[in-house]
């Protein structure tokens, strides 16, 4: 298959993994965790290099934890201009603007819009797991480009009240994570948090 294809291919996977009922809960979350394997175990456009994926034994996560779904209220972020990102890879620098400030039991983050053709929703985060038990670098709860729509961040909050839902039991692993040769655009320094987060993807054993 050419390589485009195969990229829409994996894009529309991943959006379908995210959208499939049921979205909430242990079950929600133990679904999508095994979606995510066969993803990872048998996709071409998979991170993983072929050697990675024979190997591949499953994904590692935190036990899912129900007070890791938080509602964060939104405030007006903190100072207008765009943040630039250079990736180190094909996609150069990206830049972002900032969209809300959000209030979490962790810390406050930005919530960002990738500018550009089409848009979408970035969250990044690092957290004080960072480098023990999680990649050391941070992980996302959404890149909504890539099709990550709906359950680690859902716009809008419960009722329409204007928060933002986020759940950290969907927090995942950057590319660049488990191969070197992946460039990815990582958190900055607003979105590094001073107490853990154990709930999500761990850090991946195997990363080459």
């Amino acid at each position: 298959m050419d390589e485009a294809l195969a990229l829409a291919d994996w894009r529309l996977r991943v959006a379908a993994l995210y959208l499939a009922e049921p979205r909430e809960g242990e079950a929600a979350a133990a679904a999508f965790r095994r979606g995510r394997d066969q993803l990872f175990r048998g996709h071409p456009q998979s991170p993983l290099d072929p050697g990675q994926r024979a190997r591949f034994g499953g994904l590692a996560w935190f036990p899912y934890d129900p007070a890791a779904r938080v509602a964060a209220a939104a405030r007006p972020p903190e100072g207008d201009e765009e943040l630039a990102v250079d990736t180190g890879g094909e996609d150069g620098t990206v830049r972002y603007r900032r969209v809300a400030r959000l209030a979490t039991p962790y810390g406050d983050l930005t919530l960002f819009w990738t500018t550009g053709y089409g848009g979408g929703l970035f969250l990044p985060f690092r957290d004080a797991t960072a480098g023990r038990e999680t990649y050391g670098a941070g992980r996302y709860l959404t890149d909504t480009i890539k099709g990550t729509h709906g359950r680690g961040l859902e716009a809008g909050g419960p009722g329409g009240d204007g928060r933002v839902l986020l759940d950290f039991n969907y927090a995942y692993n950057p590319s660049c994570a488990y191969n070197a040769r992946w460039a990815c655009p990582l958190a900055p320094p607003e979105n590094h948090l001073e107490l853990p987060v154990r709930a999500g993807e761990r850090a991946y054993p195997e990363a080459a």
